[in-house]
Protein backbone atom coordinates (compact mmCIF):
# COMPACT_ATOMS: atom_id res chain seq x y z
CA UNK A 1 0.00 0.00 0.00
CA UNK A 2 1.42 3.26 -1.13
CA UNK A 3 1.83 5.99 1.64
CA UNK A 4 -0.76 8.19 -0.01
CA UNK A 5 -3.25 5.72 0.01
CA UNK A 6 -2.28 5.26 3.51
CA UNK A 7 -2.71 8.52 4.52
CA UNK A 8 -5.91 9.17 2.71
CA UNK A 9 -9.35 9.35 4.65
CA UNK A 10 -11.16 6.03 3.76
CA UNK A 11 -14.87 6.55 2.90
CA UNK A 12 -17.49 5.12 5.01
CA UNK A 13 -21.26 4.50 4.36
CA UNK A 14 -21.94 7.66 6.00
CA UNK A 15 -24.26 10.14 4.14
CA UNK A 16 -23.13 10.56 0.15
CA UNK A 17 -22.08 14.48 -1.27
CA UNK A 18 -22.24 15.42 -4.54
CA UNK A 19 -20.01 18.67 -5.30
CA UNK A 20 -21.02 20.68 -8.60
CA UNK A 21 -18.15 22.53 -9.62
CA UNK A 22 -19.16 25.71 -11.99
CA UNK A 23 -17.70 28.46 -13.39
CA UNK A 24 -20.56 30.49 -15.30
CA UNK A 25 -24.27 30.77 -15.43
CA UNK A 26 -24.92 28.68 -18.81
CA UNK A 27 -22.52 25.57 -17.13
CA UNK A 28 -24.77 25.99 -13.76
CA UNK A 29 -28.02 25.97 -15.69
CA UNK A 30 -27.06 22.77 -17.40
CA UNK A 31 -26.71 21.20 -13.60
CA UNK A 32 -29.77 22.66 -12.93
CA UNK A 33 -31.73 21.45 -15.44
CA UNK A 34 -30.10 17.85 -15.20
CA UNK A 35 -31.02 17.88 -11.28
CA UNK A 36 -34.73 19.15 -12.33
CA UNK A 37 -34.57 15.75 -14.75
CA UNK A 38 -33.68 13.52 -12.32
CA UNK A 39 -30.39 12.57 -13.93
CA UNK A 40 -28.41 12.75 -10.47
CA UNK A 41 -31.10 10.94 -8.43
CA UNK A 42 -33.81 12.33 -5.81
CA UNK A 43 -33.07 15.71 -4.12
CA UNK A 44 -32.88 13.19 -0.69
CA UNK A 45 -30.36 11.08 -1.79
CA UNK A 46 -27.47 13.39 -1.36
CA UNK A 47 -26.12 16.50 0.26
CA UNK A 48 -25.15 18.81 -2.94
CA UNK A 49 -22.73 21.53 -3.13
CA UNK A 50 -22.09 24.53 -5.09
CA UNK A 51 -18.73 24.71 -5.56
CA UNK A 52 -17.99 27.84 -7.20
CA UNK A 53 -15.29 28.93 -8.96
CA UNK A 54 -13.74 32.25 -10.80
CA UNK A 55 -11.20 31.43 -13.68
CA UNK A 56 -11.14 34.66 -14.67
CA UNK A 57 -7.71 36.06 -15.17
CA UNK A 58 -7.81 38.49 -12.23
CA UNK A 59 -10.73 37.04 -10.43
CA UNK A 60 -10.75 40.48 -8.05
CA UNK A 61 -12.17 42.34 -11.52
CA UNK A 62 -14.08 39.81 -13.41
CA UNK A 63 -17.97 39.84 -12.98
CA UNK A 64 -18.98 37.07 -10.12
CA UNK A 65 -20.89 34.05 -10.73
CA UNK A 66 -23.20 34.82 -7.50
CA UNK A 67 -24.54 38.89 -9.39
CA UNK A 68 -25.76 36.79 -12.07
CA UNK A 69 -29.37 37.66 -12.92
CA UNK A 70 -31.09 34.44 -11.96
CA UNK A 71 -28.28 33.03 -10.28
CA UNK A 72 -30.46 32.94 -7.05
CA UNK A 73 -33.06 30.46 -8.66
CA UNK A 74 -30.21 28.34 -9.24
CA UNK A 75 -28.55 28.01 -6.38
CA UNK A 76 -31.60 26.81 -4.61
CA UNK A 77 -31.04 23.56 -6.07
CA UNK A 78 -28.41 23.23 -4.29
CA UNK A 79 -27.84 22.31 -0.20
CA UNK A 80 -24.46 24.37 0.25
CA UNK A 81 -22.76 27.21 -1.75
CA UNK A 82 -18.95 27.19 -1.61
CA UNK A 83 -16.34 29.66 -2.84
CA UNK A 84 -13.62 27.84 -4.25
CA UNK A 85 -11.45 30.86 -4.70
CA UNK A 86 -11.80 31.55 -1.26
CA UNK A 87 -10.99 28.18 -0.12
CA UNK A 88 -7.74 27.39 -1.37
CA UNK A 89 -6.68 31.45 -1.59
CA UNK A 90 -4.13 32.81 -2.43
CA UNK A 91 -3.86 30.52 -5.01
CA UNK A 92 -5.39 30.64 -8.64
CA UNK A 93 -7.93 28.18 -9.83
CA UNK A 94 -6.77 28.12 -12.90
CA UNK A 95 -3.46 26.86 -11.90
CA UNK A 96 -3.71 25.41 -8.14
CA UNK A 97 -2.99 21.76 -7.82
CA UNK A 98 -1.95 19.87 -5.08
CA UNK A 99 1.30 17.83 -5.05
CA UNK A 100 0.65 14.14 -5.04
CA UNK A 101 1.81 13.88 -1.83
CA UNK A 102 -0.47 16.39 -0.28
CA UNK A 103 -3.55 15.51 -1.55
CA UNK A 104 -4.88 13.16 1.44
CA UNK A 105 -3.90 16.07 3.81
CA UNK A 106 -5.95 18.54 1.74
CA UNK A 107 -9.13 16.12 1.06
CA UNK A 108 -8.63 16.36 5.55
CA UNK A 109 -8.82 19.85 5.16
CA UNK A 110 -11.91 19.93 2.82
CA UNK A 111 -13.87 17.39 4.56
CA UNK A 112 -13.36 19.17 7.84
CA UNK A 113 -13.91 22.56 6.39
CA UNK A 114 -16.68 21.75 4.32
CA UNK A 115 -18.22 18.92 7.17
CA UNK A 116 -18.49 16.47 4.79
CA UNK A 117 -17.57 13.55 7.87
CA UNK A 118 -16.22 10.26 6.43
CA UNK A 119 -18.87 9.44 3.76
CA UNK A 120 -18.53 9.53 0.07
CA UNK A 121 -18.07 11.93 -2.43
CA UNK A 122 -19.38 12.59 -5.86
CA UNK A 123 -17.82 15.16 -8.33
CA UNK A 124 -19.74 16.86 -10.69
CA UNK A 125 -17.36 18.94 -13.19
CA UNK A 126 -16.35 20.83 -16.17
CA UNK A 127 -13.08 20.75 -18.41
CA UNK A 128 -11.81 17.67 -16.67
CA UNK A 129 -8.78 18.05 -18.50
CA UNK A 130 -7.66 21.01 -16.46
CA UNK A 131 -8.08 22.97 -13.29
CA UNK A 132 -10.19 23.45 -11.06
CA UNK A 133 -11.85 19.81 -12.26
CA UNK A 134 -8.64 18.07 -12.48
CA UNK A 135 -7.56 19.47 -8.89
CA UNK A 136 -10.32 18.65 -7.52
CA UNK A 137 -10.18 14.90 -9.16
CA UNK A 138 -6.46 14.50 -7.22
CA UNK A 139 -7.47 15.49 -3.82
CA UNK A 140 -10.73 13.04 -3.83
CA UNK A 141 -8.70 10.76 -5.08
CA UNK A 142 -11.19 7.89 -4.49
CA UNK A 143 -14.65 9.19 -5.62
CA UNK A 144 -16.29 8.75 -8.57
CA UNK A 145 -16.08 11.82 -11.55
CA UNK A 146 -18.76 12.72 -14.01
CA UNK A 147 -18.56 15.82 -16.42
CA UNK A 148 -20.92 17.79 -17.91
CA UNK A 149 -20.11 20.13 -20.63
CA UNK A 150 -20.46 23.87 -20.90
CA UNK A 151 -21.21 24.46 -24.45
CA UNK A 152 -20.15 23.47 -27.72
CA UNK A 153 -17.06 22.40 -26.56
CA UNK A 154 -18.15 18.71 -25.66
CA UNK A 155 -17.92 18.29 -29.81
CA UNK A 156 -14.40 17.83 -29.95
CA UNK A 157 -12.00 16.13 -28.52
CA UNK A 158 -10.32 16.23 -25.14
CA UNK A 159 -7.16 18.51 -24.82
CA UNK A 160 -5.03 16.18 -23.51
CA UNK A 161 -4.51 12.91 -22.12
CA UNK A 162 -5.94 12.28 -18.49
CA UNK A 163 -4.09 10.67 -15.77
CA UNK A 164 -4.86 6.83 -15.84
CA UNK A 165 -6.18 7.85 -12.05
CA UNK A 166 -8.74 10.03 -13.06
CA UNK A 167 -9.99 8.50 -16.53
CA UNK A 168 -10.78 5.10 -14.96
CA UNK A 169 -13.41 6.71 -12.80
CA UNK A 170 -15.29 9.18 -14.99
CA UNK A 171 -18.51 7.83 -15.75
CA UNK A 172 -20.50 10.00 -18.01
CA UNK A 173 -20.43 13.14 -19.91
CA UNK A 174 -23.69 15.18 -19.89
CA UNK A 175 -24.45 17.72 -22.34
CA UNK A 176 -27.15 19.79 -24.16
CA UNK A 177 -28.07 18.54 -27.71
CA UNK A 178 -26.86 21.51 -29.06
CA UNK A 179 -26.13 20.31 -32.65
CA UNK A 180 -28.96 17.72 -33.26
CA UNK A 181 -26.95 14.53 -34.30
CA UNK A 182 -23.59 14.93 -33.54
CA UNK A 183 -21.96 13.04 -30.51
CA UNK A 184 -19.18 14.54 -28.77
CA UNK A 185 -15.94 13.28 -29.06
CA UNK A 186 -15.08 14.45 -25.54
CA UNK A 187 -13.82 11.79 -23.44
CA UNK A 188 -15.04 9.26 -25.97
CA UNK A 189 -11.45 7.73 -25.68
CA UNK A 190 -11.59 6.51 -22.69
CA UNK A 191 -14.99 4.80 -23.14
CA UNK A 192 -17.63 7.39 -21.42
CA UNK A 193 -20.85 7.30 -22.80
CA UNK A 194 -22.60 11.10 -23.06
CA UNK A 195 -25.74 11.39 -22.06
CA UNK A 196 -28.02 14.11 -23.27
CA UNK A 197 -29.76 17.01 -20.63
CA UNK A 198 -33.32 16.66 -21.65
CA UNK A 199 -34.54 20.18 -23.74
CA UNK A 200 -37.66 20.92 -22.01
CA UNK A 201 -35.36 20.66 -18.45
CA UNK A 202 -32.73 23.07 -19.82
CA UNK A 203 -35.40 25.64 -21.51
CA UNK A 204 -37.23 25.21 -18.53
CA UNK A 205 -34.52 26.68 -16.64
CA UNK A 206 -33.55 29.51 -19.29
CA UNK A 207 -37.63 30.43 -18.39
CA UNK A 208 -36.50 30.45 -14.82
CA UNK A 209 -33.89 33.10 -15.26
CA UNK A 210 -35.59 35.16 -17.63
CA UNK A 211 -38.09 34.97 -14.59
CA UNK A 212 -35.94 36.33 -12.03
CA UNK A 213 -35.03 39.07 -14.58
CA UNK A 214 -38.58 40.93 -14.27
CA UNK A 215 -38.37 44.47 -13.39
CA UNK A 216 -34.30 44.84 -14.29
CA UNK A 217 -33.82 48.36 -15.78
CA UNK A 218 -31.49 47.06 -18.38
CA UNK A 219 -33.06 44.59 -19.74
CA UNK A 220 -36.37 46.77 -20.12
CA UNK A 221 -34.61 49.70 -21.86
CA UNK A 222 -33.08 47.22 -24.08
CA UNK A 223 -36.75 45.27 -25.22
CA UNK A 224 -37.86 49.19 -24.86
CA UNK A 225 -36.03 50.04 -28.49
CA UNK A 226 -38.00 47.00 -30.12
CA UNK A 227 -34.68 45.16 -31.67
CA UNK A 228 -34.97 42.63 -34.13
CA UNK A 229 -31.60 41.71 -34.32
CA UNK A 230 -28.96 40.93 -31.72
CA UNK A 231 -25.23 40.94 -31.88
CA UNK A 232 -23.25 38.50 -29.74
CA UNK A 233 -19.45 39.40 -28.53
CA UNK A 234 -16.93 37.21 -27.38
CA UNK A 235 -13.45 37.63 -25.88
CA UNK A 236 -11.53 36.58 -28.96
CA UNK A 237 -8.70 39.40 -28.17
CA UNK A 238 -8.06 38.55 -24.01
CA UNK A 239 -7.76 35.24 -25.51
CA UNK A 240 -5.28 36.71 -27.82
CA UNK A 241 -6.72 35.03 -31.02
CA UNK A 242 -7.66 38.60 -32.39
CA UNK A 243 -6.11 42.11 -31.36
CA UNK A 244 -8.68 44.21 -29.66
CA UNK A 245 -9.09 46.47 -33.13
CA UNK A 246 -9.65 43.18 -34.95
CA UNK A 247 -12.48 42.10 -32.18
CA UNK A 248 -13.80 45.63 -32.69
CA UNK A 249 -13.17 45.29 -36.39
CA UNK A 250 -15.43 42.19 -36.05
CA UNK A 251 -18.21 43.87 -34.09
CA UNK A 252 -18.86 46.50 -36.78
CA UNK A 253 -18.84 43.65 -39.62
CA UNK A 254 -21.49 42.07 -37.59
CA UNK A 255 -23.77 45.41 -37.31
CA UNK A 256 -23.31 46.14 -40.61
CA UNK A 257 -24.33 43.09 -42.10
CA UNK A 258 -27.51 43.36 -39.49
CA UNK A 259 -27.99 46.55 -41.00
CA UNK A 260 -27.72 45.30 -44.89
CA UNK A 261 -30.57 42.33 -44.07
CA UNK A 262 -32.84 45.33 -43.03
CA UNK A 263 -32.63 45.67 -39.18
CA UNK A 264 -33.22 49.30 -38.09
CA UNK A 265 -32.60 48.87 -33.90
CA UNK A 266 -30.26 45.93 -33.12
CA UNK A 267 -28.41 44.85 -29.46
CA UNK A 268 -25.12 44.46 -28.46
CA UNK A 269 -24.20 41.78 -25.93
CA UNK A 270 -20.89 41.82 -24.77
CA UNK A 271 -19.49 38.43 -23.44
CA UNK A 272 -19.65 38.34 -19.86
CA UNK A 273 -16.06 37.81 -19.14
CA UNK A 274 -15.00 39.96 -21.76
CA UNK A 275 -13.28 42.99 -20.89
CA UNK A 276 -15.28 45.84 -19.21
CA UNK A 277 -14.45 48.59 -22.15
CA UNK A 278 -15.17 48.93 -26.08
CA UNK A 279 -14.54 51.90 -28.03
CA UNK A 280 -16.97 54.18 -29.78
CA UNK A 281 -16.73 52.31 -33.11
CA UNK A 282 -19.95 50.36 -32.93
CA UNK A 283 -21.58 53.73 -32.09
CA UNK A 284 -20.20 55.26 -35.05
CA UNK A 285 -21.01 52.48 -37.29
CA UNK A 286 -24.52 52.36 -36.17
CA UNK A 287 -25.13 56.27 -36.82
CA UNK A 288 -23.50 55.74 -40.35
CA UNK A 289 -26.09 52.64 -40.81
CA UNK A 290 -28.84 54.29 -39.50
CA UNK A 291 -29.85 51.88 -36.96
CA UNK A 292 -30.42 52.34 -33.32
CA UNK A 293 -27.71 50.64 -31.66
CA UNK A 294 -28.36 49.63 -27.50
CA UNK A 295 -25.52 47.83 -25.66
CA UNK A 296 -26.95 45.44 -23.11
CA UNK A 297 -24.39 45.15 -20.85
CA UNK A 298 -24.56 43.55 -17.30
CA UNK A 299 -24.74 40.35 -15.52
CA UNK A 300 -27.50 38.81 -18.23
CA UNK A 301 -27.54 36.19 -19.99
CA UNK A 302 -27.64 36.47 -23.76
CA UNK A 303 -30.73 33.63 -23.30
CA UNK A 304 -32.46 36.02 -20.60
CA UNK A 305 -33.09 38.15 -23.97
CA UNK A 306 -33.92 35.54 -26.24
CA UNK A 307 -37.16 35.03 -23.87
CA UNK A 308 -38.16 38.22 -23.13
CA UNK A 309 -37.49 39.65 -26.70
CA UNK A 310 -37.63 37.27 -29.33
CA UNK A 311 -35.21 38.66 -32.11
CA UNK A 312 -35.38 37.96 -35.67
CA UNK A 313 -31.77 36.93 -36.10
CA UNK A 314 -28.69 36.23 -33.61
CA UNK A 315 -24.98 37.21 -35.09
CA UNK A 316 -22.28 35.99 -33.39
CA UNK A 317 -18.76 34.78 -34.77
CA UNK A 318 -18.76 31.23 -32.60
CA UNK A 319 -20.66 31.73 -30.04
CA UNK A 320 -22.77 28.79 -28.15
CA UNK A 321 -25.34 31.25 -27.57
CA UNK A 322 -25.89 31.43 -31.22
CA UNK A 323 -26.42 27.75 -31.13
CA UNK A 324 -28.88 28.06 -28.32
CA UNK A 325 -31.10 31.03 -29.88
CA UNK A 326 -31.40 28.43 -32.98
CA UNK A 327 -31.90 24.92 -31.10
CA UNK A 328 -34.06 26.34 -27.99
CA UNK A 329 -36.35 29.04 -29.34
CA UNK A 330 -36.17 28.66 -33.31
CA UNK A 331 -34.16 31.99 -33.96
CA UNK A 332 -32.38 32.40 -37.24
CA UNK A 333 -28.74 32.43 -36.58
CA UNK A 334 -25.78 33.87 -38.72
CA UNK A 335 -21.83 33.94 -38.43
CA UNK A 336 -19.16 36.92 -39.08
CA UNK A 337 -15.78 36.48 -39.19
CA UNK A 338 -15.37 32.71 -39.21
CA UNK A 339 -12.98 32.37 -41.84
CA UNK A 340 -10.46 34.97 -40.37
CA UNK A 341 -10.60 33.05 -37.13
CA UNK A 342 -9.76 29.66 -38.68
CA UNK A 343 -7.10 31.35 -40.20
CA UNK A 344 -5.71 32.72 -36.75
CA UNK A 345 -6.11 30.06 -34.43
CA UNK A 346 -3.23 28.17 -33.12
CA UNK A 347 -2.16 25.85 -32.17
CA UNK A 348 -4.21 23.86 -33.83
CA UNK A 349 -5.05 21.90 -30.97
CA UNK A 350 -7.09 24.92 -29.56
CA UNK A 351 -10.08 23.52 -27.72
CA UNK A 352 -11.67 26.58 -29.86
CA UNK A 353 -11.23 24.52 -33.18
CA UNK A 354 -14.14 22.28 -32.85
CA UNK A 355 -16.77 24.85 -32.15
CA UNK A 356 -15.36 27.57 -34.94
CA UNK A 357 -16.06 24.28 -37.15
CA UNK A 358 -19.23 23.69 -36.37
CA UNK A 359 -20.31 27.18 -36.73
CA UNK A 360 -18.69 28.04 -39.55
CA UNK A 361 -20.20 24.54 -41.54
CA UNK A 362 -23.87 24.64 -40.26
CA UNK A 363 -24.49 28.68 -40.17
CA UNK A 364 -25.08 30.63 -42.88
CA UNK A 365 -22.49 33.65 -42.88
CA UNK A 366 -24.18 37.09 -43.18
CA UNK A 367 -21.84 39.13 -45.15
CA UNK A 368 -22.65 36.85 -48.32
CA UNK A 369 -25.85 37.19 -48.58
CA UNK A 370 -27.09 33.52 -47.91
CA UNK A 371 -29.32 34.95 -44.78
CA UNK A 372 -30.01 33.61 -41.52
CA UNK A 373 -31.20 29.83 -40.96
CA UNK A 374 -32.16 27.77 -38.09
CA UNK A 375 -29.57 24.96 -38.69
CA UNK A 376 -31.09 22.04 -37.32
CA UNK A 377 -28.35 18.75 -37.15
CA UNK A 378 -27.14 20.43 -40.16
CA UNK A 379 -25.18 18.31 -43.47
CA UNK A 380 -24.20 15.32 -43.59
CA UNK A 381 -20.77 16.12 -44.03
CA UNK A 382 -20.79 17.36 -40.52
CA UNK A 383 -19.81 14.44 -38.11
CA UNK A 384 -16.77 12.97 -40.32
CA UNK A 385 -15.83 16.54 -40.36
CA UNK A 386 -15.96 16.93 -36.59
CA UNK A 387 -14.53 13.41 -36.19
CA UNK A 388 -11.58 14.15 -38.90
CA UNK A 389 -10.93 17.97 -37.47
CA UNK A 390 -10.57 16.07 -34.24
CA UNK A 391 -8.20 13.06 -35.07
CA UNK A 392 -5.98 15.83 -36.55
CA UNK A 393 -6.18 18.16 -33.56
CA UNK A 394 -5.65 14.85 -30.84
CA UNK A 395 -4.42 12.44 -33.01
CA UNK A 396 -2.09 10.33 -30.57
CA UNK A 397 -5.85 10.10 -28.06
CA UNK A 398 -7.91 8.75 -31.18
CA UNK A 399 -5.69 6.62 -33.21
CA UNK A 400 -8.72 4.51 -34.80
CA UNK A 401 -9.64 7.58 -36.37
CA UNK A 402 -6.68 7.71 -38.80
CA UNK A 403 -8.11 6.08 -41.68
CA UNK A 404 -11.59 7.05 -41.95
CA UNK A 405 -9.62 10.85 -41.25
CA UNK A 406 -7.84 9.92 -44.42
CA UNK A 407 -10.49 8.92 -46.75
CA UNK A 408 -12.78 11.83 -45.71
CA UNK A 409 -9.66 14.18 -46.48
CA UNK A 410 -8.99 12.63 -49.64
CA UNK A 411 -12.64 12.59 -51.18
CA UNK A 412 -12.80 16.69 -50.18
CA UNK A 413 -9.61 17.08 -51.36
CA UNK A 414 -11.00 19.55 -54.42
CA UNK A 415 -13.43 20.99 -52.13
CA UNK A 416 -11.83 24.12 -50.72
CA UNK A 417 -14.88 24.69 -48.06
CA UNK A 418 -13.47 21.73 -46.78
CA UNK A 419 -10.20 21.24 -47.16
CA UNK A 420 -9.62 25.08 -45.40
CA UNK A 421 -10.24 23.18 -42.07
CA UNK A 422 -6.94 21.04 -42.65
CA UNK A 423 -3.92 22.58 -41.68
CA UNK A 424 -0.76 21.53 -44.41
CA UNK A 425 1.75 21.59 -41.97
CA UNK A 426 -0.37 19.37 -39.61
CA UNK A 427 -1.32 16.72 -42.51
CA UNK A 428 2.30 16.52 -43.05
CA UNK A 429 2.76 16.06 -39.34
CA UNK A 430 0.34 13.29 -39.74
CA UNK A 431 0.88 11.92 -43.04
CA UNK A 432 -2.27 12.42 -44.21
CA UNK A 433 -3.73 13.44 -47.78
CA UNK A 434 -2.94 17.12 -48.65
CA UNK A 435 0.43 17.11 -46.85
CA UNK A 436 3.22 17.28 -48.21
CA UNK A 437 4.90 13.70 -48.92
CA UNK A 438 8.68 14.50 -49.20
CA UNK A 439 8.57 16.42 -45.84
CA UNK A 440 6.29 13.90 -44.22
CA UNK A 441 8.95 10.89 -45.34
CA UNK A 442 11.79 12.51 -44.16
CA UNK A 443 10.26 13.41 -40.84
CA UNK A 444 9.42 9.97 -40.21
CA UNK A 445 12.96 8.98 -40.96
CA UNK A 446 14.27 11.83 -38.68
CA UNK A 447 12.31 10.27 -35.74
CA UNK A 448 13.23 6.56 -36.60
CA UNK A 449 16.84 7.79 -36.05
CA UNK A 450 16.87 9.70 -33.42
CA UNK A 451 14.89 6.70 -31.73
CA UNK A 452 17.61 4.69 -33.03
CA UNK A 453 19.94 6.57 -31.58
CA UNK A 454 18.30 6.84 -27.95
CA UNK A 455 17.92 2.66 -27.86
Amino acid sequence: MTETTANAPTPTAGPRTQIFEVSTLYGASTLAAAIDAGQFGAPDDARRILLISNNAAIPETALRLETMTGYDRIATRFDEVIDWNEAIHPHHPATWAPRPEEAPLWQRVFRTAWELGTGPVELIVESIQVNPAKALAAVFAESGVEVYADGLMSYGPTREELPQSIACRVRRLLHLDLVPGLRPLLLSEYGVEPELVPDDAFRGILAEIAEAAEGDPMLTEAVAAEPTALLLGQYLAALGILSAEEEEELHVRMLRGAAAAGHTSVIFKPHPTAPASYSTALNEAADEAGVRLTVLDGPLLAETFYERCRPRLVVGCFSTAMVTASVYYGVPIARVGTDTVLERLTPYENSNRVPLTVVDHIVPDLETGSGPAVPGAGPATLTPLVRAVGFCMQARLHPLLRDETAAFIEEHRADGAIARYFDRERLTKLALPGGDATRGTASRLRRTLARSGRD
